[in-house]
């Protein structure tokens, strides 16, 4: 990816962080407070995953879809957005306690996952822990449409998770079969988030729409180009290793394009790698996926869903919020990390 995660004449990532900062303190905040169990262990794993940093987009989104809807937003949304807000980022989180167990990782964001510090059995429980009181805090709010998004998007997630684990060492995996996984496991968290955010906010069913469209490419964006990152860059500036998609046995776009585009005995090398997670096959992986285009190809397929992502704002004016999600469409395809 680009050096700059800026697109021209819209927010940096940095500035869209300062829009949201007092909003996002709030959230921080209620999810400190609502991560509480008098279980010691919840609270240390959980507390080492939530605060181990990160840039808490789902929650912001939500927050800026609220505000780009334009409406003035009393107390009592403001209220209702921050818990709303904390639900996601306890939902993605579950997820992501989860994840590292099926996948084996020992590494994320530049530090040792969960699991590999208290071992697969608290992360998995601890995962639970966080879904259901996600729940605890979405049904507090007694709003059935809210719930229904929710409902709805975890039980996607969950199809997602199984959907991938069914791809794992498998090498026909293709770009349709790809899509649907990112669908699922990224691209639905994000739409929701960005769906309540207008729903909060009092918005039409249109307009609802409208940012759940945006959600959903933007998360198609966002994961894209994460699964580049995985062969362009470096465990330092990644916060994990280069190839572990590889390791894991996981086909995703650079690597899925490669095949289809190789010749006969490279495709063949690049799908027993895939079947065997052979990371001792990496140089002739990443040659592979330069010689086609791979990279170029994916990053071009993630330009093309932020794209998407802008189109689907048309109409809602040019509020800072609205600027801010233009800006995160930007931040998407040109991060490095």
């Amino acid at each position: 990816m680009h050096a700059s995660a800026k697109s021209p004449g819209l927010p940096d990532l940095p500035a869209i962080q300062s829009l949201a900062r007092p909003d996002m303190a709030a959230v921080d905040t209620l999810i400190r407070q609502r991560l509480a169990s008098d279980v010691v262990l919840i609270n240390q794993v959980a507390e080492y995953i939530i605060g181990a940093g990160g840039k808490r987009l789902r929650p912001m989104l939500l927050l800026l879809a609220t505000g780009a809807v334009g409406r003035s937003v009393g107390e009592a949304i403001g209220k209702e957005a921050h818990q709303l807000a904390a639900v996601v980022e306890f939902i993605h989180t579950s997820t992501l306690l989860h994840d590292d167990v099926v996948d084996e990782s020992d590494l994320r964001r530049g530090r040792r996952t969960a699991n590999a510090v208290w071992g697969n059995a608290a992360s998995v429980l601890v995962g639970d822990f966080l879904y259901s009181r996600s729940f605890q805090l979405m049904v507090e709010l007694e709003s059935m449409p809210v719930q229904k998004i929710l409902a709805d998007t975890t039980n996607r997630i969950a199809e997602g998770e199984v959907l991938q684990l069914l791809h794992v060492r498998n090498p026909d995996v293709d770009e349709a079969a790809y899509l649907r996984v990112i669908e699922r496991k990224t691209a639905v968290l994000f739409a929701a988030a960005t769906r309540l955010g207008a729903l909060l906010a009092g918005a039409s069913e249109a307009v609802q729409q409208q940012l759940h469209d945006y959600g959903l490419n933007l998360g198609y964006a966002f994961q894209i180009a994460d699964d580049v990152l995985d062969y362009a860059s470096d465990a330092e500036t990644l916060g994990k290793n280069l190839g572990d998609d590889l390791a894991e046995g996981k086909a995703t776009l650079p690597l899925i394009h490669a095949i289809r585009h190789a010749d006969a005995d490279t495709a063949t090398r690049l799908r027993a790698a895939i079947e065997h997670g052979d990371t001792d096959a990496l140089p002739d992986v990443l040659a592979a996926i330069q010689a086609t285009g791979g990279l170029e190809y994916s990053r071009q397929r993630a330009r093309d869903y932020a794209d998407l992502a802008g189109q689907a704002l048309k109409g809602l004016g040019d509020n800072e919020y609205v600027g801010a999600l233009r800006g995160l469409a930007g931040y998407a395809v040109n991060r490095d990390h």
